[in-house]
């Protein structure tokens, strides 16, 4: 649908013309404020720019306040069921409230968050997902479909409309990637609300990572989407660090960029652990910089020739490479040091 309306969380902004941000959640009792905060610096340094906290209880809302002491990153308050636990966590000092308006009761209830949410300045994500879909919708639509999704959306959004509430962001998650493509692709053409994104329940790590990469990343290439959390049954770290990966691959985020070839019989390196090596590297370098790890001296340098720096693999030796010029033949054992030592002579981005 082209430009979105623009909400704020705390200091960041989500729609509009504002990047694309990422989020996780925290899998530590959010009472236990030690272990939640210091897993909440551990995902900004992964890369998050929100982090969600589960609100099961009124320990947990009112440990909100103590958490936001020592934290600038917005913290998102996840809540069902119990509207009271929201308007507490917005009072508490939430930057963002996560709420199924369908499943808190009736409308008086909906109408208090709306409230609160409203005097205080803090958006609200209408989470929809394929278990939270209204009988009547399921019924009119024969089960969970696209369209079952957009309406349950629309529902929810009306009902926040009802009580003067226009602050929302939007997400419609299903386990299905064809069925979650196609709910967000409804949202983006007919209505102007930024979209949260995402595929929910996805399995383990290699499931997860493989469902989410395609449903996360073929909206985004769209043009579709604001922010994203990559769902895992996994660490959350390893959320930040996939939906981080995921703005990478697509232009959306600076950072490294690892090209390394698929092995062959020419290759003339033992390529697996010195890509992961050197990977593990740059992530600690943290620098805007796209490196190369190729089997083969034949045709590494030519394949990678858009990298800054490359190491390549030969017969009895290695050769160090810069943007496709072999600057000059290194011993194998010390491809990856002459590699950093070069990248670290070079000052700034590249």
């Amino acid at each position: 649908m082209g430009s979105k309306k623009q909400i704020i969380a705390g200091n960041v902004k989500i729609g509009g013309d504002a990047r694309i941000t990422v989020q996780s959640m925290t899998n530590t009792k959010t009472s236990d404020i030690t272990g939640t905060a210091a897993q909440i610096k551990r995902l900004e340094e992964y890369g998050c720019d929100m982090i969600r906290v589960a609100v099961p209880d009124m320990t947990a809302a009112n440990a909100i306040g103590k958490l936001k002491e020592n934290m600038s990153v917005p913290i998102i308050a996840d809540i069902h069921f119990d509207h009271k636990l929201a308007v507490r966590a917005a009072e508490a000092g939430a930057d963002k409230i996560r709420i199924n308006p369908g499943n808190i009761g009736g409308e008086d209830r909906v109408k208090a968050v709306a409230d609160v949410c409203s005097r205080m300045s803090i958006p609200i994500r209408i989470g929809v997902n394929s278990g939270s879909i209204s009988a009547s919708i399921l019924e009119k639509y024969g089960g969970v479909t696209p369209e079952a999704m957009y309406d349950s959306a629309i529902e929810h959004i009306g009902l926040l409309n009802k009580y003067d509430f226009d602050d929302i962001c939007v997400s419609v998650k299903s386990s299905s990637v064809l069925t979650t493509l196609a709910a967000y692709r409804l949202l983006d053409e007919r209505t102007d609300y930024p979209l949260h994104l995402g595929v929910t329940e996805t399995g383990t790590e290699y499931m997860g990572l493989v469902k989410s990469s395609i449903g996360i990343g073929a909206l985004l290439a769209d043009g579709i989407g604001d922010t994203i959390r990559v769902s895992l049954t996994a660490p959350p770290e390893r959320e930040a660090e996939a939906g981080v990966a995921i703005l990478r691959a697509l232009g959306l985020r600076a950072g490294y960029e690892l090209i390394s070839c698929p092995t062959c019989g020419r290759c003339g390196i033992d390529l697996i652990p010195i890509a992961n090596d050197v990977e593990k590297r740059l992530n600690e370098l943290g620098r805007s910089i796209t490196v190369a790890v190729m089997g083969c001296a034949v045709n590494g340098p030519g394949e990678a020739s858009r990298a800054d720096y490359g190491i390549a693999g030969g017969a009895g030796e290695g050769v160090l490479f810069k943007k496709g010029k072999i600057v000059k033949k290194v011993p194998m054992g010390m491809l990856v040091e002459e590699l950093f030592s070069a990248i670290e002579s070079e000052e700034g981005e590249f």
